[in-house]
């Protein structure tokens, strides 16, 4: 990306004195708006003020990135300013940074989510490489600046060895997001200080981000995976020595993995030469535990199935809207009428759509492309039969074990290629799998399914408040982890037959960790470090969306005091909205899901709902206050201790 193109020599200023970060705002405001960047200057003005109230863009290292994405921009655009004396009301995520380099981006609204994410991710590689950042600090004039500005050199950080082992890396989560991005930064952070070159492919929602190269792949000593969800392509890397993790993992100790794969590289020597790897030739898998195949397996059928949940949960909700809203009542039970069809389409998502496609990605998890006609039929039988969720996972796990034993004993070489693939293994498969789910075990799991959601419809008193609370403690005992997608597995699988209620608990605790630590570090923030308030004040905002993640770092930090104070909270929450019959039906968290909200009238089941979660963050908040504070204590007594002796 030449960033050149977006500036110019009028958008660049050395050497300025600012008294305050709002000066420095308002200057390179209006000097983007006297270059013809700007329809408004105080609209575009406005957009970055109230973007600066949300978290700090202060960075590191003396960089300050303030960004207005608004309908005032023409085009994307940015200004620059160094100063000679540092800013020293700019808040930054290091409270010790003290700006003198600011970049400030101007953003047209309709480019918020993919020019502004370019641009700052650009600058985010370049500005790592502290020769660049040291360049254009030291700039003389602007054209010097200017000129430095795409001098990115083969020895910039993002291209140069920081020492003479490199590591790849894959980072991938169910959700694609924050652990996969959190992952990734932890372990190039951490190669960095063991002077190792650490090279992370990011897996996530957007797709392939960083995709290593065959050179890459050619040089590397060794390659770490840290997943909760099948790795694309994993073949790519079967000449490699591995270390295989959960995505947390890098997140809690990066270092030690990274130690771990360069051990591995000692040990194991690359399976393949450097020549074949240049030919760019297609490597064998490489065994996989068997226990992380089943777990990988079904996260990746889950995420493959969440927006068929969401989008016919929400097309339903919304027939049903339309009909109690306007009269249509008679027209939404019309066979053929416009509003029935409508119905149709969302009943259809989840009642037809649904397993078979949790089948087919199952399935694909485990013997890639081939898996996935088998993994379909799989489901659709496990529909025919009744089985409901239990037969699509059982029909995933057949399909794709059986395909990947295909892939191993029916080779696709030579002539016969094209027959095995597209006869052998979908119709052998489909074949096999149909035939196994229809007359073998189509009776005992259709019963047993039945009797899961009978248990579950007949969930009240003492059975449900033991549900709920184990629910919730399940969700917050590792924020995102193994735990909580095991509480997330059963949740869903129950919605996808016909029981609402445990996802509603699930939803409703997923907001409690975060609230909690935002509270706790305003009530209590003499009792929590700088940073530790920093990351409070936007922790709640995480909550909202039902993003748990945010109470990570405190986790880490001290678990044996802050998972027990999180618990607490959470199992009271899910015991209470459990035991209240409130049911959700659509996948997604936070308070978006007041709206879809079952079982009661909707303002009853929202202050249910909603006020359990405030209850569980009020007693998490006060816990992590009290725990927190005996800690302090402790620390204090011991260090007087320490001193007298």
């Amino acid at each position: 990306m030449n960033l050149r193109d977006l500036t110019s020599l009028s958008l660049i200023t050395t050497d300025k004195h600012f008294e305050t970060k709002h000066q420095a705002i308002k200057f390179l405001a209006s000097q983007l708006y006297s270059e013809g960047k700007l329809y408004s200057e105080q609209a575009y003005l406005q957009s970055v003020l109230e973007r600066e109230k949300q978290s700090p863009t202060g960075l590191d290292g003396g960089v300050a990135i303030p960004h207005g994405k608004s309908t005032a921009v023409k085009e994307a655009a940015f200004a620059i300013a160094t100063v000679k004396k540092h800013i020293a009301d700019w808040e930054s995520v290091n409270p010790d940074n003290e700006v003198k380099l600011v970049i400030m981006l101007a953003i047209p609204e309709e480019k918020a989510g993919s020019t502004h994410l370019t641009i700052l991710s650009e600058f985010m590689k370049r500005l790592c490489d502290e020769d660049y950042k040291k360049r254009l600090l030291t700039a003389a004039n602007s054209e010097e600046l200017w000129k430095q500005l795409d001098n990115t050199s083969k020895d910039s950080a993002i291209e140069k060895e920081t020492g003479n082992k490199t590591i790849l890396a894959v980072t991938a989560c169910p959700a694609g997001m924050a652990h996969t991005y959190m992952a990734a930064e932890a372990l190039m952070k951490a190669g960095k200080e063991l002077g190792v070159k650490v090279l992370v492919e990011k897996q996530g929602a957007n797709g392939i981000e960083d995709k290593h190269t065959f050179t890459q792949l050619r040089l590397a000593e060794a390659v770490i995976f840290a997943n909760d969800v099948a790795i694309k392509e994993e073949q790519r890397y079967s000449h490699l020595p591995k270390v295989k993790t959960s995505v947390a993992a890098p997140i809690r100790n990066a270092a030690s993995l990274i130690n771990q794969a360069l051990e591995a590289a000692e040990n194991q020597p690359k399976k393949i030469n450097n020549d074949v790897l240049q030919s760019e030739e297609i490597f064998e898998e490489e065994h996989k535990p068997f226990k992380m195949e089943i777990k990988d397996s079904i996260l990746t059928g889950i995420s493959y199935i969440i927006p068929i949940i969401v989008a016919g949960g929400m097309t339903l909700a919304a027939a049903v809207l339309i009909s109690q809203a306007f009269g249509l009542q008679d027209v939404y039970a019309e066979e053929g009428s416009w509003l029935w069809l409508l119905r149709q389409l969302g009943g259809g998502m989840l009642g037809q759509l649904m397993i078979p496609v949790l089948s087919a990605y199952m399935a694909y998890s485990i013997a890639d492309k081939p898996g996935l006609a088998p993994g379909f039929a799989a489901g659709i039988a496990a529909n025919l039969i009744g089985s409901g969720f239990l037969g699509g996972m059982l029909g995933g796990f057949l399909a794709g074990f059986l395909l990947k034993f295909f892939k191993r004993k029916i080779k696709t070489n030579g002539m016969l290629s094209g027959f095995v693939s597209f006869w052998v293994y979908p119709v052998a498969g489909t074949l096999i799998v149909g035939a196994v789910m229809l007359f073998l075990v189509g009776e005992p799991l259709a019963w047993l399914n039945e009797g899961l959601n009978t248990w579950l419809e007949n969930l009240s008193g003492a059975n449900a408040i033991i549900l709920g609370a184990l629910i919730g403690a399940m969700v917050s005992f590792d924020l995102g982890g193994p735990v909580n997608k095991a509480a997330y597995t059963f949740c869903i699988g129950a919605m996808a037959s016909g029981n609402f209620i445990p996802y509603a608990a699930f939803a409703s605790v997923k907001m409690v960790s975060a609230f909690a630590v935002t509270a706790a570090t305003i009530i209590g923030k003499q009792h929590f470090s700088q940073q530790e308030r920093e990351i409070g004040k936007q922790t709640w905002l995480l909550g909202l969306a039902g993003i748990t993640e945010g109470a990570i770092p405190f986790m880490i930090n001290d678990p044996l005091r802050v998972i027990p104070s999180l618990i607490a909270g959470s199992a009271v929450t899910g015991a209470i909205v459990a035991s209240s019959h409130i049911g959700l039906n659509v996948p997604g968290a936070g308070i978006f899901s007041l709206a879809l909200l079952q079982g009661k009238t909707i303002w009853t089941a929202a202050f249910i709902w909603l006020g359990a979660a405030c209850l569980g963050a009020c007693i998490s908040t006060m816990l992590l206050i009290i725990s927190r504070k005996r800690k302090l204590q402790s620390e204090k007594s011991n260090a007087i201790e320490n001193k007298a002796c």
